[in-house]
């Protein structure tokens, strides 16, 4: 939960500092170039089952780029120091959300219940296999603490429901690689 605790450290610093300042705490992102909903995709698409963390009931609000960019625009216009939720028009559990993306891809994988810390194992198997972190401990930990769900009203417009049906050509055709963007990101969004 590092990432976390340097996001809050870094939100005190900032509120601190007698700045003006408009802080945004995005849920998850999807969209064009996105890694999680894109590499679930190709994750239903190659193997036969797909595993979430314990019984996957954890909520998460996914949030459009092009929400979160919209807002970041409009409170930069603004002199108010703020601190607000980017959370999407939807909620759903984690395994509703793999789900969802399943069936509108209309792939036929099984989703299932796997322990944590197996899941911890197999991701980093694939994640050797696609040259990867797939996913790490504190991202499992993050998901099951709810950290990518606000209880606040939606800041974002565009359900991922609706960008998932009208991608589902592309989505998860090709694994987008966190690694391989950190490394070289010219290379990495071709």
């Amino acid at each position: 939960m590092e990432y976390f605790r340097g996001k809050a450290k870094l939100e005190k610093a900032l509120a601190a500092s007698g700045l003006s300042h408009a802080i945004l705490r995005p849920t998850v992102l999807f969209g064009r170039e996105d890694i999680l909903v894109n590499n679930i995709a190709w994750t239903l698409r190659k193997l036969p089952v797909f595993g979430v963390f314990g019984d996957g009931q954890y909520r998460v609000q996914p949030i459009h780029v092009d929400d979160l960019a919209r807002l970041a625009v409009e409170l930069g216009q603004g002199s108010e120091n703020i601190m607000v939720n980017a959370n999407g028009p939807e909620t759903f559990t984690y395994r509703q959300m793999v789900e969802m993306i399943r069936d509108e891809l209309n792939i036929k994988c099984q989703v299932i219940r796997v322990p944590s810390r197996l899941a911890h194992v197999i991701g980093s198997v694939v994640g050797k296999i696609v040259g990867d972190v797939t996913i790490t401990w504190d991202e499992i930990l993050a998901l099951r603490n709810e950290l990518l769900y606000a209880d606040t009203q939606p800041t974002g417009k565009i359900k991922l429901t609706d960008y998932v049906r009208e991608h589902a050509d592309e989505l998860g055709q090709h694994y987008h690689s966190e690694v391989a963007r950190r490394l070289d990101r010219d290379r990495a969004y071709v």
